[in-house]
């Protein structure tokens, strides 16, 4: 039976987790993810993991910070003046918001805080400075 190589295109069903154990994202009511290893479509430790399973195997994997979204950068913390929000935003902690770039592309943001004068966003994606565990099941290798 053939295993999963660097470059091969692949069907996986997922559940992502924290280490407390918080689901955070599945495919398992819906169509596996499919992905060709080696494009950096997908954190590094994810790819690592599929390496040399079988089709049907199903395994799980846990990923080190480092091999997820890294660590949360403070740099990527701003304040923002809350008469610079659209005026029906109420900001609350946790809330996410889309800034425009200069490019037209949009960065997803979440409110950090929220002071009588201005706002806290933090552009660091929402699982950064987490390690995560993958449960992981091969569906396919085209």
């Amino acid at each position: 039976m053939s295993q999963v190589k660097e470059n091969d295109t692949v069907k996986v069903h997922y559940t992502g987790k924290l280490q407390d154990g918080q689901v955070f994202d599945s495919s398992v009511d819906r169509e596996p993810l499919e992905f060709t290893l080696g494009q950096g479509m997908l954190i590094p430790g994810f790819e690592k993991g599929i390496i040399d399973m079988k089709v049907e195997e199903k395994k799980t994997i846990n990923i080190p910070k480092d091999e997820a979204y890294g660590d949360v950068q403070k740099e990527l913390f701003q304040a923002v003046p809350k008469d610079q929000l659209p005026q029906e935003i109420k900001p609350e902690v946790g809330m996410g918001l889309v800034s425009k770039n200069p490019d037209g592309s949009e960065r997803q943001l979440r409110v950090a805080e929220v002071n009588d004068d201005h706002i806290v966003v933090d552009a660091n994606h929402p699982l950064a400075g987490k390690d995560l565990v993958f449960d992981l099941e091969l569906v396919e290798i085209k």
